[in-house]
């Protein structure tokens, strides 16, 4: 497991495949924003992740405001084979 830098044009060209590298790899992807800060992407290990989820929810006040605005909101349909926010498929 290492570190990978990468532009924000390189995940936004593929943002598939950028997450699936991170996840298969379990590299943290460092995307480099263009104003110079850095925000990174890093695969959770899912026998990990119930702990995470449930330390944010017993710590984090706002993150518990955030699941309860989520589970109160209409859902939307994943839109499958989709790539395009707006539901429609751009064929890439």
């Amino acid at each position: 497991m290492g570190i990978k830098t990468i532009p924000l044009s390189d995940l936004e060209a593929d943002l598939k495949k950028a997450l699936n590298e991170c996840a298969d790899t379990g590299a943290t992807v460092v995307v480099e924003l263009p104003d110079r800060r850095l925000v990174a992407l890093q695969p959770l290990d899912p026998t990990e992740d119930d702990d995470l989820i449930n330390e944010l929810l017993e710590s984090d006040a706002s993150f518990r405001a955030l699941v309860a605005r989520s589970k109160a909101s209409p859902r939307k349909p994943f839109a499958i084979g989709s790539h395009s926010p707006n539901g429609g498929n751009t064929g890439g």
